[in-house]
């Protein structure tokens, strides 16, 4: 899947930025690598989040019954946005 392809390659930014740091590279430089596996990361949690949202979310919706679903996402969504 997309997310999955999006934590392999952020993974390897990891590993990437961990031999910058051994290396002694300049700081700037890693800082940059650490953003851009940030907003890798960030696209992942959202697409999971879009994906809660438009199955477990809807499906819990269309019951009467109280939606502990809702409120769990609301919370991550809450939490993302920090």
């Amino acid at each position: 899947t997309d997310v999955s392809h999006k934590l392999k390659v952020a993974r390897g930014q990891l590993d990437g930025i961990l031999k910058m740091v051994d290396e002694n590279r300049y700081c700037v430089d890693i800082s940059n690598q650490l953003l851009a596996t940030q907003a890798l990361l960030k696209s992942a949690n959202q697409e999971i989040m879009q994906a809660h949202i438009r199955s477990c979310v809807a499906e819990a919706l269309q019951t009467d019954k109280p939606n502990p679903k809702l409120e769990e996402a609301l919370s991550l969504l809450e939490k993302m946005s920090n």
